[in-house]
């Protein structure tokens, strides 16, 4: 490369670091001055002091002083943010990715990502987040405790007489009307985890499958206090004989009908979400999904649009993100190949555009509507972007209906020539922080290991095409029977491998815990189908092209820059002149409804505009995508020459155990490099027991990452309590009844079929390889484990336990669910949050 490049190169580079340091200051200032403000809220010297000053500055006839004050305080900062954080993620991918610096490789504050709480009720919880729990637990504490010691404060004899009340129960409306407003407080962050795409999670480290369990723990709080402060305000109207308050509906201020029908929708998604009732009547269970939007609607109106200013921001990133994914699953997916595996599990391959990249551990949600029009299943990537520009693979296990009958119609004789596929997604870390260390542990079982394939492909790619020194990989994986070990042909993808791949460190040790010896007789072969093109199919493509980070940002900042125009223009020439800002004249309601309708035409105007732009764009790459297939052949042209690849160096540092299963201890304890990352990736009493000896002091090396997703809903009648160390694939609301019978002509042929496959082969033509006997049995990894990953559902038997955050969690997580995604998912590799 010419010198001359290099140095413009590296000078560019070093602009776009210095103005995203200057720009992490900026957005951390403007955070924690949003934060200052939650924290000064409750206090006299906000009320008495800040805010009048505030709204005197605000008083224009263009801006209700009271949403205009809110908006600035609460909802600008975050939207700015929001926004500037798009700039700072597109800059960063401005930077050339094939540089990996040696800061990679001395990770920082690991020691505050080791668990501290490992068997509790909030599941397995960090230092940093227990820091950061506690700390949003302080402010709760604080605010309530402020409010009520300014209110208490005001109450005395005389003035409970003035209002013909006893001092308990002016107290007790205190009390009532404090704890609606702490509720608000996680009202306000409730939506921030489940919003896919927001910029905020990115710029902490987060992802929103990461990020369920904290949803999950705003939701316990939140109706907890929610359902609270309606008890509270029922009681108080009982015992001041004034229970007709329960029906009124001002015309201005609070409307306490309104509030009652959200607190009722509220707790009818929170009364299906008990385990008892989502296994009998699961499909109830989902449809309550929609009440998630009666909730929000009819909580604007009862507390008004000015005070709604606090919890817009969240909301308002949720509905732009969720319009976003409307319509880019519009979109049928072109279906490329797919691979039937004798363990009843699936690989679907897509074709993708060339411009769409991601990191590995990433999701996308599969629609296909053959089987339901509602249905949206997460499941992990198993492929590469850099490996395999052209084609975005998942790993699909066959355990509840939607799985099973979509194995049943590839798997069938009379297999199909297309199949309608819709996607949402992809979904992925922003950065790679595996690289930090020097080896790499996965634990998994099962399914479970569909996660770390997409790591190691990207090891190879780096460690081959980029000359990396990647590092050292151990994978830990048991399965119940040989079947299952035909999921190792999955390691290497079907077409891109590269020519070497002996420069990545690579060791594999294998559990098959139910079976003595090799076992092939009655496993099925693997079967590939390839599937026609078809004119309605394009690759799968980011809706905003490659620069859609810059485009959120520009959508975020112009459809609210939009709003306040719009608002200002309406409140000048239509509410002011009936109101004159006193607030006593025009109706809340009114004025609610109305700035609901304009914020979504706003959203929807702008994002429809920036997806129309880029269009363009996708078409030309999807002409790309469709002329390279025409030039090298038929989609599957390369799945025939599955052994024409350099598998064998990996067939060599295969270990197979038979009637074993793995110490964990003691594996763990041996890798003694000098900084150690270890995924674990399955049930429960796995991922705590794996945590357990992170965290347990004897190897300061080692740094814990659970590969576990939240959002697990679980299908009716699926039998996962015996499933050992395996993350099973859960649909949900898919009867027989709803499956179509469909009449194709069988596309496959007889050569599309292997025999067992390369790796099945040549484990068992070695007869296997076994350790020293009497090596002690891990319980995490028993196959006779009656413990199922950490929320599923105890089917068909008396649950050993139940606890009441399970229930809690599933309760908000439905506060927060569109109407056209289930969440489902697969094999705990699987994330997500149904949204």
């Amino acid at each position: 490369m010419d010198a001359n490049v290099v140095k413009k190169w590296s000078s560019s580079n070093e602009i776009i670091s210095t103005v995203q340091a200057a720009l992490r200051l900026l957005l951390m200032a403007v955070f924690l001055g949003s934060l200052l403000m939650w924290i000064m809220a409750p206090t006299n010297t906000y009320k008495q002091s800040w805010l009048p000053s505030i709204l005197a500055k605000l008083n224009s006839t263009y801006f209700e002083p009271k949403q205009g004050a809110r908006l600035l305080i609460y909802t600008l900062p975050i939207l700015f943010v929001a926004a500037m954080g798009c700039f700072y993620l597109h800059m960063g991918k401005e930077l050339k990715n094939d540089k990996i610096t040696s800061s990679c490789r001395n990770p920082r504050f690991a020691s505050w990502k080791k668990p501290v709480l490992i068997k509790g009720p909030l599941g397995i919880v960090s230092r940093v987040e227990l820091v950061f729990l506690i700390m949003f637990i302080a402010l709760l504490a604080w605010t309530f405790a402020t409010y009520i010691s300014n209110y208490f404060a005001k109450i005395n004899p005389n003035s409970a007489a003035a209002q013909g009340e006893k001092v308990w129960q002016s107290k007790l409306d205190s009390s009532a009307l404090t704890l609606g407003l702490v509720g608000n407080i996680c009202l306000a962050f409730l939506f921030f985890p489940v919003t896919r795409g927001s910029s905020l999670l990115p710029l902490f480290g987060l992802t929103s499958e990461n990020s369920i369990k904290y949803h999950i723990w705003l939701g316990n709080i939140t109706m907890t206090l929610f359902t609270t402060h309606g008890i509270c305000f029922i009681i108080y109207w009982a015992v001041t004989n004034e229970l007709s308050q329960m029906l009124k509906w001002d015309k201005i201020g609070v409307s306490n009908l309104a509030g009652e029908i959200a607190l009722v929708t509220g707790l009818a998604m929170w009364l299906t979400t008990i385990p008892r009732i989502r296994r009998k009547f699961f499909e109830l269970f989902f449809y309550t999904h929609y009440l998630y939007i009666i909730f929000m609607i009819f909580f604007i109106l009862h507390v008004g649009i000015s005070f709604c200013g606090m919890m817009l921001p969240s909301f308002y990133l949720f509905v732009v993100d969720r319009y976003l994914r409307f319509l880019q699953s519009q979109r049928n997916v072109r279906l490329l190949s797919a691979r039937v595996l004798p363990c009843e599990t699936l690989e679907l391959n897509l074709g993708k555009s060339l411009g769409l990249s991601y990191n590995p551990l990433g999701i996308m949600f599969i629609n296909v509507p053959s089987i339901s029009k509602l249905q949206w299943h997460p499941f992990s990537i198993t492929s590469s972007s850099n490996l395999e520009p052209n084609k975005i693979s998942i790993v699909i296990k066959s355990e509840g209906s939607w799985t099973k009958n979509l194995y049943q119609m590839l798997s069938s004789p009379s297999s199909l020539d297309r199949l309608e596929v819709s996607v949402e997604g992809p979904y992925a870390p922003a950065s790679k922080d595996f690289l930090r260390y020097d080896t790499l542990v996965m634990v998994s079982g099962g399914s479970g290991i569909t996660p770390f394939i997409s790591i190691i492909r990207e090891l190879i790619y780096m460690s081959t095409k980029l000359n990396y020194k990647a590092p050292k990989v151990i994978l830990i994986c048991a399965f119940k029977n040989s079947s299952e070990l035909t999921m190792l042909d999955l390691i290497l993808p079907i077409s891109g491998t590269p020519s070497n791949n002996s420069n990545l460190q690579l060791q594999i040790e294998v559990f098959v815990t139910r079976e003595k010896e090799p076992k092939i007789d009655n496993i099925k072969p693997i079967k590939a189908i390839k599937f026609k093109p078809h004119a309605k199919d394009t690759p799968l493509s980011s809706i905003l092209g490659p620069k859609h980070w810059l485009w959120i940002g520009v959508i975020i900042a112009s459809s609210f820059v939009i709003f306040l125009i719009l608002l200002g223009i309406i409140t000048r020439y239509y509410i002011y002149p009936v109101d004159h800002n006193s607030n006593i004249i025009f109706s809340t309601t009114w004025r609610s409804m109305i700035n609901v309708l304009v914020i979504c035409i706003c959203i929807v105007m702008m994002t429809s505009a920036a997806v129309f732009w880029n269009k363009r764009q996708n078409d030309i790459e999807t002409s790309q995508v469709q002329n390279m297939e025409g030039t090298t052949g038929s989609p599957s042209s390369y799945d025939m020459e599955l052994e024409s690849y350099p598998r064998q160096s990996l067939f060599q540092t295969t270990n197979v155990h038979y009637g074993q299963r793995p110490n964990l201890r003691r594996m763990l304890l041996e890798y003694n490099g000098s900084s150690t990352n270890v995924f674990a990736s399955g049930p429960k009493r796995l991922r705590q027991e794996v945590a357990t000896i992170c965290s347990s002091g004897l190897a300061d090396n080692l740094h814990f990452e659970s590969i576990s997703f939240s959002c697990m809903n679980k299908d009716v009648g699926a039998r996962i309590a015996n499933k050992m160390g395996e993350l099973i694939t859960v649909d949900a609301l898919k009867s027989d009844r709803e499956s179509p019978q469909l009449k194709t002509g069988c596309f496959s042929s007889n050569e599309d079929e292997f025999q067992f496959g390369p790796w099945l082969r040549s484990i068992t033509s070695r007869g296997g390889r076994k350790r020293e006997s009497g090596i002690p049995h891990s319980e995490a990894l028993d196959e006779d484990d009656d413990d199922e990953p950490e929320d599923s559902l105890h089917i068909g038997r008396r649950p050993k336990e139940l606890p009441m955050v399970l229930v809690i969690r599933n309760l908000v997580h439905l506060m927060v669910t569109p109407i056209s995604d289930t969440a489902i998912s697969t094999s705990e590799n699987i994330c997500s949050s149904i949204t």
